[in-house]
């Protein structure tokens, strides 16, 4: 029996990206008395050792979950990596949460992509978990404003050079840099313009001491790497 079943409470795996908005849809879940997050779920590339899409540093995204206080369900990608083959190796992981989390509800950090939406009820119908979506359709510039003033601390790992200027990769996310941004890119960079790593806030119990590496192009994106702080 799950604790959901004799209490109410819902047991809920989190899709955890390393970003701001994952972070902050923790936050949110968090502050909700009828929720326990049991664990965060996130992808990276084998190959490189690193997040999907926002290229973090696997060794990061361990250490967010140490300081959110819950264990990190790594699922490796093959490069390149096939829809089918991203589709089993995602189910055979929920089959696992489910199994040893005994998790009621899945929960995601989209903001207001209806197609990504669309994708994932389809692809969760059947399951018998539940989807949560905790930042769903609150205005992006309100919510951006909202994370920054509630301590969120985040910087650009990742961005579009088509719909953003280069020196922006590395950037901290802040009040500064959303008068900065260009009048077209999302404040929340929804639209793929930009990704980052939350590196401190409410969510978690100490930050995260980075400092910024090398910037790379690849793959017509460009590339902050963050570095873990040596100590003194």
């Amino acid at each position: 029996m799950t604790i959901s079943a004799s209490t109410g409470i819902k047991r809920v795996l989190l899709s955890w990206s390393s970003g701001k908005d994952s972070a902050w849809t923790l936050y949110q879940l968090q502050q909700d008395p009828m929720v326990e997050v049991v664990g965060l779920l996130t992808t990276f590339n084998e190959e490189f050792n690193r997040s999907a899409i926002h290229g973090v540093r696997q060794q990061l995204l361990g250490l967010q979950a140490e300081a959110a206080g819950l264990p990190l369900i790594e699922i490796p990608l093959p490069w390149p990596c096939s829809n089918e083959q991203y589709e089993s190796l995602m189910g055979t992981a929920l089959d696992n949460a489910r199994a040893q989390l005994k998790i009621d509800a899945v929960a995601f950090g989209d903001l207001y992509l209806e197609d990504i939406r669309s994708y994932r009820e389809a692809k969760m119908q059947g399951t018998g978990l539940e989807l949560l979506f905790p930042l769903w359709q609150i205005p992006t510039d309100q919510l951006a404003r909202q994370m920054i003033a509630g301590g969120l601390k985040a910087a650009i790992t990742c961005l579009d050079p088509r719909v953003m200027p280069e020196h922006f990769a590395g950037a901290q996310f802040s009040t500064q840099l959303l008068e900065d941004l260009p009048e077209a890119v999302d404040p929340c960079g929804e639209n793929g313009e930009f990704h980052t790593f939350a590196w401190d806030g409410p969510m978690f119990s100490k930050p995260i001491a980075v400092v910024g590496g090398e910037v790379v192009k690849r793959d017509g994106f460009v590339y902050a790497d963050l570095l873990l702080e040596e100590g003194p």
